[in-house]
This record gives structure tokens, sequence and C-alpha cells, in this order.
């Protein structure tokens, strides 16, 4: 088509309006049904099928702009088409919407067991109603195909837990409840956590309230793949003495984070080395660069570039399947086949172009990863690598080849902690000050821990398991060295979505003025800041009047707080360490930035 997208970056163009139209109808108030956008798409894609057809009569190439508006209208169109369209609450066979006693369900992910809860998500397939016979001698069921998922969570010992795995088809009672919002707005939404997941109802059942179907009905590919990675999360088992060090070489090799404790956890968010636990971008690269060291030996030939495309691209979308396809690991390996199918065809590839080539496949497939907290991190931080950091590097030109590296290095972390900075505060309310030398630190560890860790896991290579730990455990007291230094990171940062605006803008400002050198960027980000400063020095005239009593629910406890400005005096027989104290009140107290705070018994 005759369109004005003939540039580099045809997708970005596209990605904006799609993404655009996503937001926009997500929230299902539109007065728009699925039928109407229907017709509506179909109308705009007519209206620019006429204007191709009949180009030159037309003489379009004078309406370039109309003909534009209308391209990007209809992906924005589009956008809420795919959002409506992949919710599956909307859909007229949703199983709620279906008279039911039992419901028939397909466990749809890999089932982790925590606390003697057995948690997984399952698409529900049939909904059974018990009919009387006609002759009313008996009783039978009447099976209705229905859709929708459902999060469940099994009261069970461990021993029973293993027996359920993807792919298993379940009968159980149709009791379920929707998933309720959060007591208090300081605590973890699961409700909009799970609707991002296209989950809205919920059921707890004990062991003796399910049957378990004969046969496994899941797809193949993807339950070769989970049983291959439950083997070698057992190999590691097998061959590391350590928990916790086995816990962190699943994660890291295996993307499985079932069995990592919170403690890990928080010395790598405390020390912004969290993306390292996320199987990602920085791990495919690792893998595609020892693929291409081993395939050296065909560089001497004419067609090197194909033949490393055929045998590489498998074992990359593999080893994506292997960790369970996570939006990270779906974007750097889509990224990385784009980039290396263009490389073999020796066409000239824009790294913006590849990046909204990734996030538009991405959200056609499914339309609710635009709120996943992991794909937008994953993108915003590879967009400041590819932007900034390039720029910060040529700022200071260093001849040593190795103090070029580091300078390299220092450059790549700055870039992407300065992109995620924003959404990294919002979300998880801290931000740590020591970023640059604990990423520095780990560059090495994490290099070397996946090149042994992935060794091991092939026979022949258990004498590496003594190295591997100690490896894990150097790492892992190094990091905790780290986050024990004094102003590690600042913590309990809430803002508001319009700070967060504010925020976001003033450094795109501040960056274009570094960047450009625009005097207008410039006073822009000083503007952004300062109304940004305006809104946090009202929160703290808000945090300095407050009177307020708070109410918890906390399963088996009793806790009610009383805030006075800044202070807070908590009825309650929980202590600040407990883990319902950590979970429910200090959240609440972060946000309403109490600095004082009293306990005392109900």
């Amino acid at each position: 088509m005759s369109f004005p997208y003939r540039n580099a970056l045809t997708f970005l163009s596209m990605l904006i309006p799609y993404a655009a139209g996503i937001i926009y109808f997500y929230d299902f108030n539109s007065i728009l049904s699925s039928k109407v956008l229907i017709w509506i798409n179909l109308g705009l894609f007519i209206i620019l099928l006429i204007i191709n057809s009949y180009y030159k009569e037309f003489k379009a190439y004078h309406f370039k702009t109309f003909t534009g508006f209308v391209f990007q209208l209809l992906l924005f169109f589009f956008g809420g088409l795919s959002c409506r369209s992949h919710c599956q609450f909307l859909k007229p066979d949703y199983f709620t919407k279906i008279p039911s006693g039992y419901l028939k369900l397909r466990i749809n992910d890999e089932p982790q067991y925590k606390g003697g809860l057995l948690r997984f998500k399952a698409s529900v397939l049939l909904a059974y109603q018990v009919k009387a016979a006609s002759d009313q001698r008996g009783k039978y069921l009447l099976s209705t195909p229905v859709s929708g998922s459902i999060m469940v969570a099994l009261k069970m010992p461990l021993a029973a837990s293993l027996k359920l795995g993807y792919g298993d088809e379940l009968i159980i009672a149709s009791r379920f409840s929707e998933v309720k919002p959060p007591d208090q707005p300081s605590e973890f939404d699961f409700k909009s956590w799970l609707a991002a997941q296209n989950i809205y109802q919920q059921t707890f059942l004990k062991a003796h309230q399910y049957l378990k179907i004969r046969g496994n009905n899941g797809n193949p590919v993807l339950r070769f793949a989970l049983e291959l990675r439950k083997k070698q999360v057992k190999r590691y088992t097998g061959l590391i003495k350590s928990k916790e060090a086995i816990a962190l070489a699943s994660t890291l090799i295996l993307g499985y984070r079932t069995d990592l404790s919170k403690e890990t956890l928080d010395i790598y968010s405390k020390t912004g080395t969290i993306h390292a636990l996320s199987v990602s971008g920085m791990h495919v690269g690792l893998i595609y660069m020892v693929l291409n060291v081993l395939l050296g030996f065909l560089n001497p030939l004419k067609k090197k570039e194909l033949l490393k495309l055929i045998l590489i691209l498998p074992l990359l979308w593999f080893y994506a399947l292997l960790t369970g396809l996570s939006p990270s690991v779906l974007r750097s390996v889509l990224m990385l086949s784009v980039f290396l199918v263009a490389k073999s065809s020796s066409r000239p590839a824009n790294s913006y172009n590849i990046v909204a080539f990734s996030a538009f496949f991405i959200l056609v497939y499914n339309p609710f990863l635009l709120w996943d907290v992991g794909f937008q991190l994953s993108f915003l931080a590879v967009t400041g690598l590819i932007y900034l950091q390039p720029k910060i590097q040529q700022c200071w030109y260093i001849e040593n080849k190795w103090l070029h590296k580091l300078w390299g290095l220092m450059a790549m972390s700055f870039a992407a902690q300065l992109f995620t900075f924003p959404a990294s505060v919002y979300y998880f309310h801290q931000f740590p000050l020591y970023f640059l030398l604990s990423n520095l630190f780990i560059v090495l560890p994490i290099a070397l821990l996946m090149y042994l860790g992935i060794l091991l896991l092939f026979p022949g290579f258990s004498f590496l398991a003594p190295l591997f730990e100690w490896l894990i455990n150097f790492t892992n007291l190094g990091l905790q060295w780290i986050a024990n230094l004094p102003f590690a990171s600042l913590s309990g940062i809430w803002i508001s979505k319009m700070e967060l605006v504010w925020l976001c803008s003033a450094l795109i400002f501040l960056v274009l003025a570094g960047v450009h050198l625009q005097k207008r960027a410039l006073l822009a980000a000083i503007a952004s800041f300062l109304v940004l400063q305006s809104c946090l020095s009202y929160d703290q005239l808000v945090v300095y009047h407050q009177r307020k009593i708070i109410k918890f629910k906390i399963p088996k406890q009793q806790a009610t707080a009383y805030l006075f400005s800044n202070h807070a005096t908590i009825c309650t027989t929980l202590k600040q360490g407990d883990k319902a104290f950590v979970y429910f009140i200090q959240p609440a107290l972060d946000q309403h930035q109490i600095k004082f705070v009293k306990l005392v018994p109900p």
C-alpha cells in the first residue's frame, strides 16, 4: 500500500496507536461493543483499500496526512477489538454465565506448592448440570462446552501435589468466587494482577474435593519442555547441597522461581540486580554468544550466516520454551531472531524498529501483556540501552581497553536504570542507590554461572558442581554486603499516577536536553520537575494534617492503626518483623509516610 510509513520506524508508528487502543478499551466500559468495533475496522480497511486501488486516480499522494490518519485510526480500533476479543468474561459461553453443578478443568501452567497449598491456573472446559431423567427414576449429567480461566488453590500434602501437573484434567464442584480487590490501597492488588492474565474467578478446595481424569491433553510441546525443566531442577538438586543455591540455579538458568526465598529476593531487589533472576535478554544473549562461538567452524563457508541462523534459532526458541515463555524471554528471543534474519539477508536493521516489531506482535498475540510489569520494564530497559547507552559512552572516551569496557558497562547500567526508574519506583516503591556497584559486581559471576549451570545439565560435567555452588554463594554474599551498606536503597516511596506522568515527562525532557543540547527541552524538564515537586509538597501537607483510623483485615489476627500526622499507634499482637505485619500493615504505613510507630496490645 502506498502509505507514508516507508521509513525505518514503520512498526513504531504502528505500535503507538495499537497500544493506545488497548489502553482505552481495557476497562470495557466503552459504549462500543465488539460487533461495532468489527464494523468500524472493516469500514476503515475498505477506505484504505479503495485509496490504494485508485491511488493515482484520486491523486492520493496529495492526501498523505489523511491516509496516515485513517491507517492509525484503524490500528487504534484494531487494538480495541483485540483487547475486547481477548477478554474471556465478555464471551457468551463464559463459565459463570452457564448454570452448573460441576466443572471440568485443565491445568494450563506448572502448579506451584507453597505453605501447604498447591496453586495453579486452569482453563474451564465443560460445565455439568445434574438433570432428572424423564421417567423420574434417576439423574444424569448434561455437559455444556464453556470458556474461561480460574485460579485454583488445593490444600494438600506435598506428596499428593506431585501427582498433578500441566495438562491434567480435573472435575471439581462448581464453587467459585470473584477475586476480591485489596482491603487497603497499599496492599498487593491480586485482582488486577489476575485480571491482566484474563482470570477473574478463584476457588479453594481440599484434597478430597476434586477428581483427576485419566490422560493429559495439554500442549505436547509445552508439556515436554516443562517435564524436561523438572528433570533439570532435580539434577541440580542431586548435585548441589545448599537449598538456596539450588533455588538460585533453577531461577537463573531455567526461570524456575518457586523455591527462591524472600530474603534472597530482597537482596537482589535492594541492589538493583533483580533482573538477573528473571531470564531475559542478558541470558539469551549469553547463550547466543556461546552458540555463535561453537559454530565458528562455519565461518569459512560462503553462506555461514544462513547456516548459523538455521542452527541457532531453533535452540534459542527451545530455551525460551524451556523457561516458560515469559514476556522478557519472548521479547528477547523474538528481537534476536529478527536481527539474525536481517543479518543473514544482508539487510540493515533499525534497532527501534526491531523493538517495536517485537512489542507489536507480542501484543497482537496477547494484548493484556501490556499491563505485565515484566513486559513494561523489559521494553523500557532495552529502549534505554539502544537510545541512551551509546550516547553516554561517547561522552567520555577512554583509550585504555579494559577501562573503556568498564565505562561501557557503567553506561549500560545507568541507561537501563534511568529508563526503568519511574516504573520501578511506582510499582516497587524503592530505588537502589548502589545499582552501578552491584551491577558491575555481578557481570562476570552471572556470565560464569550461566555457562557453568548449562554445562552441569549435561552428563560428564558433575565435577563442576562444587565450583558452581561456591560461585553462587560468593555472588550472594557480595550482594548481601552491598545491600547492608548505609543508604543502600530508598524505600517506602509512593507516588500517584499523576506524579508518575510528571516524573516521566521530566526525565524525557531532561534526556532530550542533554543529548541534543536543546534549551526548550531543558526548560520543559525544569517545569515538569517543579510541578512534580509541587505535587510532592502537597502530599507532605496532607500527611501533616492526616487523622485516620485504619482497620486491617488479617487472617487470624486483629490490627487497628491510629494515624496522627506522621505518627501511628497500632493495636495488635503482631511484631514489626512478622510476615503478616510486613505484608498487610507496613505498606499502609509507608503509603501514609509514617515515620514513628508505636505498638500496643489490643
